[in-house]
């Protein structure tokens, strides 16, 4: 749109003239105007059409359909993560602590100072390394991402405090789902006390729905399965009875 030309905002009916190029009074060349794609639509009333819709901006996404795909999108921002440092820098480190054990192997036996120094050194990078690991099993547990459910379920449940019994199918349900029923897992088993009864954990599989059962359990502790669930449109019931009862949680898959 030229500068300084304002009649087409200020009366949409008005018809638009030619404008005079620069030169002498008289000499001048009509020009018409450029006006922009938007000022060039109209019908014979001078009312402009509707914008066709554009579905990104025009019609939002469910909330509720939001939040379960940020959801999904967080789990796999934390696989991707968990393993840069897996095949990052742990490897880095690892490789590291190897050529000081051979460079450790070509010094002097008469060298003791510095043959210490050495193994002092392999020891923090080992130290290093393992801080490292633990690290990324809290992001994303690399058994979860590399064997599935069911044995990174049953290694978990060997480091519990309190009896836990694994009952998993063979199926994968993808990372996000998985790393909501294992981490649902861990801090449930966290926060129950030692020596509760034996806890059983049971995942199945039904029409595209991760069902993840806990049997055995204090009840009162459900919302810390809801906290992992509920953003990837998980829901969570509650059957007590005796002081534990069952809580079974059901993931949407992607």
């Amino acid at each position: 749109m030229l500068a300084g030309y304002r009649g087409f905002g200020e009366n949409p009916t008005r018809e638009v003239g030619f404008a005079p190029l620069p030169g002498p009074p008289g000499g001048g060349q009509d020009l018409p105007m450029t006006l922009e794609p938007a000022q060039r639509t109209g019908d014979a009333s001078g009312h402009r059409p509707a914008d066709p819709p554009d579905r990104a901006e025009r019609i939002p996404e469910p909330a509720g359909e939001q939040r379960r795909r940020q959801g999904r999108e967080q789990w796999l921002r934390r696989r991707r993560l968990e393993r840069q440092l897996h095949d990052g820098a742990a490897l880095r480190i690892s490789a590291l602590s190897l050529q000081l054990g051979l460079f450790r192997h070509r010094v002097p036996a008469d060298e003791a100072v510095l043959q210490e120094s050495i193994d002092g050194l392999q020891d923090e990078l080992h130290a290093v390394l393992q801080e490292l690991r633990d690290v990324a099993g809290k992001i994303y547990p690399p058994l979860l991402d590399e064997a599935g459910l069911g044995p990174a379920l049953r290694e978990l449940a060997d480091r519990a405090d309190v009896p836990v019994h694994v009952t998993t199918t063979a199926s994968r349900f993808g990372a996000a789902a998985e790393g909501a029923a294992y981490f649902a897992v861990g801090e449930l088993l966290a926060v129950l006390a030692p020596g509760s009864g034996p806890v059983a954990v049971v995942v199945d599989a039904a029409d595209g729905v991760l069902v993840l059962s806990l049997t055995g359990v204090d009840t009162r502790h459900a919302e810390v399965v809801d906290y992992q669930v509920r953003p990837l449109g998980g829901t969570v019931d509650v059957a007590a009875g005796g002081g534990t009862g069952t809580i079974t949680a059901r993931i949407p898959c992607e």
